[in-house]
């Protein structure tokens, strides 16, 4: 990857602290000079509620790459923050990490990415600000610990014979490093739903690595209300409805989303869950 260097230098990552901006920071390291923001970075500090700090991190960059913090009550506020920020700052283009079916009334915080998606393309057409969505289907990351052998066992709150087409958070990372690196001139105007190579359930993951490895594997299905008991505790209420609905949602239906656009966007098949197991 050739970066172009005609509006501005540096790629900025809102989000930075997460494992998605992590995984886009290491994408672009050797390749662009990355400004990790987050409230607590050393370097640019920043607050997405108020906006303070977002200009003078943005100041000189011509990416932005925006995610917002998991299941966040208002993701909208803070989208049109920092387009505001990267409109008066000078910023060429912004990516945005949307997510697979952001359309999805039954997902408070997918309805939200869904309108900061209309958002971000009223505010691109308005002030002439170029812009890429991505819309990533679930990570086979989420299941890292069953996949390296850290964790004999998996619970679940929604169904077992759910199938997902789960992607590889590195692929994600690699396809968003590229559209920074790449510009607008050729993803401007974009909506790329990223999938996997295969349908998988929880139960053909399991299966996977136990004939892959040997290991047994235990695997169990509970109710919402006793997953979020045990793994929900440190989250406010809104955070925890939010996240009940969505694992309701996966309860009677797949979510799936096509591989064909991470294919052509990575040049290559994208990773099957086979080469995450270790």
């Amino acid at each position: 990857m050739e970066l172009d260097v005609s509006r501005g230098t540096d790629i900025a990552i809102v989000g930075a602290t997460g494992k998605t901006g992590r995984a886009v920071a290491a994408a672009l390291d050797g390749v662009a000079v990355v400004r990790r923001l987050s409230r607590s970075a050393p370097d640019f500090p920043v607050d997405l509620e108020t906006g303070a700090g977002l200009v003078e991190a943005f100041t000189g960059c011509r990416g932005v790459y925006f995610i917002a913090p998991n299941v966040h009550p208002d993701e909208p506020a803070l989208l049109s923050r920092a387009l505001e920020a990267a409109a008066s700052a000078g910023v060429d283009h912004v990516v945005y990490h949307s997510v697979a079916w952001p359309y999805s009334p039954r997902m408070p915080h997918h309805m939200d990415k869904a309108r900061c998606e209309d958002e971000l393309r009223a505010f691109g057409s308005e002030r002439g600000l170029h812009w890429t969505i991505l819309q990533p289907c679930a990570y086979a990351q989420n299941f890292e610990a069953v996949l390296t052998g850290d964790s004999a066992s998996l619970v679940v709150p929604y169904n077992l014979d759910t199938k997902f087409s789960f992607v590889s958070l590195e692929d994600v990372a690699e396809v968003a490093a590229r559209i920074l690196v790449e510009g607008a001139e050729q993803h401007h105007g974009a909506t790329y739903e990223l999938g996997g190579p295969e349908m998988l359930s929880v139960r053909d993951l399991v299966r996977q690595v136990e004939a892959m490895t040997g290991r047994p594997v235990s695997m169990e299905s509970v109710a919402v209300d006793e997953w979020m008991s045990v793994h929900g505790s440190g989250l406010g209420s809104d955070a925890q409805q939010r996240l009940s609905a969505m694992f309701e949602y996966y309860d009677d239906r797949d979510f799936l989303a096509s591989s064909a656009v991470t294919a052509t966007l990575l040049g290559r098949s994208p990773t099957p869950i086979r080469a995450l197991i270790s």
